[in-house]
């Protein structure tokens, strides 16, 4: 049976690697991003039914709008993958950019807050639903530099486990995804435009690609009924955690 997937942050990395893999599935796709012309584009490359919605999750009001006004067939969403999210710098938390921060918390945590409270009502009143959160293994331990960036994914962490509990009683299910090094644009994104910088990260490592983590999605969104992969920690073989990647 289809499925109705909305996916946040679609237009790029593991947001766009998970509406493809989706799509091959023979899911349904609601795809939101802040770029309008690149979800046209991949409407039109997948072979499914995808609707665009074009709206940033920092903006509350928008999103309400956005949710609140689905036509009456894409309003029973199954699978919610909250993926929206990005890094911004990397220097010490004393000297850090307060736009940068401002940016990912808005974004990480109170963006996915706003798309899981939108939502997953709908889901507790149906008694059915799935979501899941794109974390990272940088919630489980700061790193040099990260400081922020971490802290918003341990919130992603400590929101996808309370939600959990909050939802014991119905047959909904949430996940915890927590990405290790993905090679995707996030680091271009991190260093705002730096690509030598930015190609320095993957250096001398085979790092994981948006289609890995998309895989995982995937399955945990098909295991049966009765199981929930509530968290998965996915990693490069050569990475042993946040901070510590033997290159070669």
């Amino acid at each position: 049976m289809k499925k109705i997937v909305l996916i946040t942050g679609a237009t790029s990395g593991i947001g766009l690697a998970c509406a493809r893999k989706f799509a091959e599935n023979g899911d349904k796709l609601i795809l939101t991003g802040r770029n309008e012309s690149r979800l046209a584009e991949i409407k039109k490359e997948l072979a499914t039914e995808v609707l665009t919605l074009a709206f940033d999750v920092r903006d509350r009001e928008q999103a309400k709008k956005c949710i609140g006004g689905l036509p009456a067939e894409w309003q029973k969403i199954d699978v919610l993958v909250n993926n929206a999210g990005l890094a911004l710098g990397l220097e010490p938390e004393y000297e850090g950019d307060l736009d940068d921060w401002e940016t990912m918390i808005d974004t990480n945590i109170k963006g996915l807050l706003t798309m899981t409270r939108l939502v997953v009502p709908g889901m507790v009143q149906r008694n059915s639903g799935h979501i899941i959160n794109v974390g990272s293994v940088a919630g489980d331990a700061a790193y040099a530099g990260g400081n922020v960036y971490c802290a918003t994914k341990a919130a992603v962490k400590a929101l996808s486990d309370g939600l959990r509990i909050d939802v014991a009683n119905t047959a909904i299910r949430v996940t915890n995804l927590k990405p290790g090094l993905v090679e995707t644009n996030f680091s271009n994104i991190r260093f705002h435009g730096d690509n030598d910088r930015a190609a320095n990260v993957y250096k001398g490592i085979k790092p994981l690609t948006g289609d890995d983590i998309a895989d995982v999605a995937v399955f945990a969104a098909n295991a049966p009924a009765h199981v929930q992969i509530a968290e998965v920690l996915i990693l490069a073989t050569h990475q042993a955690s946040g901070s510590v990647i033997v290159r070669e």
